[in-house]
């Protein structure tokens, strides 16, 4: 018995929501994400910390090459754009062909956090995660304490399915990891109940 088609998605076309638009990254964008990830407050729950300007110039280029989503590991990490503006970016990862598992994840500048951007985004990722690359389960795996990304993934209909008690080596002390999760079907099932209102 065989599964559904290998996934295949060439990142060169934006999305584009009601609001934003979620593209590759250019060597343009440096000064806009150096605006948010050299900030301790936006990095106080990633794996890392603030970056300094040649940091991020070494990263956007890897995001920025980043396009391809066909193979396990394979990864993009698109600008979110608001009026041109990049005010964070997002996280989609192949983390499983086999078992069709797919992780996501999320930042956004503060000055424009709490406006519902990084929801619409998010939805914009699980939109392609389900339907273009036929995943059947993505998760985000975050820190516990960040209270904003927790609360992101129940509004995108994700439970808690783990809590891992100090598993990781994070800043030279040990921390836990939360995983959140939603199936395919239940994406689906959303959106149907969206489409009924």
């Amino acid at each position: 018995m065989s599964g559904p088609p290998a996934p295949s998605f060439e990142f060169v076309e934006p999305l584009r929501t009601e609001r934003l638009v979620l593209r590759p990254m250019t060597l343009d964008d440096v000064d806009e994400v150096y605006a948010y990830q050299r900030r301790d407050d936006v990095c106080r729950y990633l794996l890392h910390e603030a970056r300094s300007r040649d940091e991020v110039v070494e990263w956007v280029g890897k995001y920025a090459a980043a396009t391809r989503l066909a193979e396990e590991h394979d990864w993009i990490e698109p600008a979110i754009v608001v009026d041109g503006r990049v005010i964070g970016h997002m996280y989609l990862t192949i983390a499983s062909l086999e078992n069709r598992g797919a992780e996501i994840g999320w930042t956004l500048h503060p000055d424009f956090q709490g406006k519902g951007y990084a929801h619409e985004a998010a939805v914009a990722m699980l939109d392609l995660a389900f339907g273009e690359l036929g995943m059947h389960r993505v998760r985000a795996e975050l820190d516990p304490r960040n209270d904003a990304s927790i609360a992101l993934c129940r509004r995108l209909g994700m439970r808690e399915e783990a809590y891992f008690v100090k598993d990781l080596m994070f800043r030279g002390d040990w921390a836990d990891t939360g995983v959140y999760a939603i199936l395919d079907e239940e994406w689906a099932a959303r959106g149907a109940a969206a489409d009924a209102e």
